[in-house]
């Protein structure tokens, strides 16, 4: 089996039920990979089951680990910012991550951020394509790279596609973005508002799609 077969063949992959609900009940004892073993919570999407758009980030942080909700902290308070301000009503959106459960670093008190491995995310690729099953967006928003690899395989790149929109595996459409926390992470104000700005016109091109 060829590399593009084997990618297609994991995006593929989706858990079983014709409900969203039911599918985020089973998957609160997901085993599929070990990072269940830390997190809290398993932190399902949020949102309209015929939603339009689907939103897909990397993984909850610290404080969606702990509500089990997806994009509360920082970063998802500057998304719905973002989002208001590009024009997109955040009623049509569904929220969702890659991957499902918050992995980290312990730093003394803190739980420091990690990144998932290609492992965790292909484990984790069965989930978010029931999601994707039964919601079926007219588009799908990737932010940041770990979206960008789960929705589209390793040979989309944020820098060099953002803000276009590409065909994944199976045919559906994917606009491609950074993630907010990128925007959290810039130590300079004016950095920061400028790639705001560009986040911002990243996502008026969802308006601009539904039309």
């Amino acid at each position: 089996m060829d590399v593009s077969s084997k990618i297609a063949q994991w995006q593929a992959d989706s858990a079983p039920g014709d409900r969203l609900a039911d599918v985020a009940s089973d998957a609160e004892d997901c085993r599929r990979c070990p990072l269940y073993q830390d997190a809290t919570h398993l932190v399902f999407g949020e949102g309209n089951d015929d939603a339009r758009v689907l939103l897909v980030g990397e993984q909850p942080g610290d404080k969606e680990d702990l509500a089990a909700r997806p994009f509360i902290g920082p970063a998802g308070r500057l998304l719905d910012m973002c989002l208001e301000e590009a024009g997109i009503d955040r009623g049509l959106c569904y929220v969702t991550n890659a991957v499902k459960h918050f992995k980290f670093t312990p730093r003394g008190k803190r739980r420091i951020h990690a990144k998932p491995n290609t492992g965790e995310i292909k484990a984790c690729a069965w989930w978010l394509n029931a999601e994707r099953r039964l919601i079926k967006p007219r588009l799908t928003v990737a932010l940041g790279a770990t979206a960008a690899y789960s929705l589209l395989g390793p040979k989309a790149k944020v820098t060099r596609d953002r803000g276009q929109v590409l065909k994944s595996m199976d045919g559906s459409e994917v606009l491609m973005t950074i993630h907010p926390s990128y925007l959290l992470r810039l130590p300079d104000p004016a950095d920061r508002e400028r790639e705001k700005t560009r986040f911002v016109d990243d996502l008026r091109r969802i308006g601009a799609y539904l039309g």
